[in-house]
């Protein structure tokens, strides 16, 4: 059952009734009880529907950063077996608020591939030390470092992306941070090895993109991506925080916005009431779209891989030409 308190303002009817049937399942009772209990059942339904039918781009915002929202280890150790983590960036220290190592896809037989992703943390110890998944230089030379290993070996990427984005701190800055970002997206674009990217959460600016920059990119039904956050955007542009549902909106950032310009290759379903409900039916869903889009791209030459990774992001972005006017004859 989730707990009220870590709920969602507009989910949190939804969540005392679900917990309700989750109580009464576990009384004895007669069929009495059980009437009542597919009575309220049948009521969550509809109002289930109701809610997520309905949502606000600000509420998938608010999904997307929901606090019990499964994180890139929860899909990992769902998604692999024998997964071994691979520490450090060799150079300065290992940053927790990226995560990566090798594994063995389940949906695939067991075809070994590199597992990568930003990492949050549960309760306030972890977040602290995955520094909320806001990664330093370290944590993307790191991640660079493990990518030019898969490479080496011949072995697909699959990215999790989940940061609000990359850590601002003075100390980020002194150790390089804008240029392990851009070191990271030259080197993606020309790794001859498959690279799917999966939007589980947050995509959040350059931070998500270091990580991003793919042959696929799939988003989960209630991540967002986006160059910066509602809340920075309506500091911005309005310098009211009051605007931060007005700022969701127009900046497109949902997965069904991201699809319709372009961006994204497929949207991932997500379970009834979003990815938090269920751990395991979000993880099989991922599995299965990671699967089917890597049975295409291993099928092909590192070349191609390459051409057609070059053409995807050419093919980005939609653009007005004026024809200038003919001079009269």
């Amino acid at each position: 059952m989730l707990d009220p308190r870590q709920s969602l303002e507009f989910e949190r009817p939804l969540v005392e009734l679900e917990n309700k049937i989750g109580e009464l399942k576990q009384l004895a009772g007669g069929e009495l009880l059980a009437a009542e209990i597919k009575i309220l059942e049948r009521r969550a339904s509809r109002l289930r529907a109701e809610i997520y039918s309905n949502l606000s781009p600000w509420q998938k915002v608010q999904l997307s950063r929901h606090p019990l929202r499964p994180y890139t280890l929860d899909f990992i150790s769902r998604l692999s077996d024998e997964f071994f983590e691979l520490h450090g960036d060799r150079a300065f220290s290992d940053d927790e608020a990226v995560v990566g190592g090798l594994g063995r896809l389940k949906v695939l037989g067991g075809r070994p591939v590199l597992l990568i992703g930003h990492q949050k943390g549960r309760g306030t110890k972890e977040a602290m030390r995955r520094n909320f998944g806001m990664p330093r230089p370290e944590g993307y030379r790191k991640g660079r470092r493990l990518m030019e290993l898969a490479a080496r070996m011949k072995l697909p990427i699959v990215a999790l992306i989940d940061t609000p984005g990359a850590y601002p701190g003075i100390d980020a800055e002194e150790r390089g941070q804008a240029e392990a970002i851009a070191k990271n997206l030259e080197v993606m674009a020309g790794l001859p090895v498959p690279i799917i990217a999966v939007v589980i959460g947050e995509g959040g600016s350059g931070g998500a993109l270091a990580l991003g920059v793919c042959d696929r990119l799939l988003m989960m039904e209630y991540s967002v991506y986006s160059v910066i956050t509602p809340e920075g955007c309506a500091s911005i542009l309005w310098k009211d925080q009051a605007q931060v549902e007005v700022a969701a909106a127009q900046m497109k950032m949902t997965a069904e916005d991201i699809k319709q310009i372009g961006v994204v290759d497929e949207i991932v379903a997500e379970p009834p009431g979003g990815a938090h409900h269920d751990f395991d039916e979000a993880a099989r869903l991922v599995g299965e779209a990671v699967a089917r889009h890597l049975d295409e791209l291993v099928a092909l030459s590192p070349q191609a891989l390459l051409d057609g990774r070059y053409a995807k992001y050419r093919a980005i972005g939609s653009f007005l030409t004026e024809t200038a006017s003919q001079p009269p004859a």
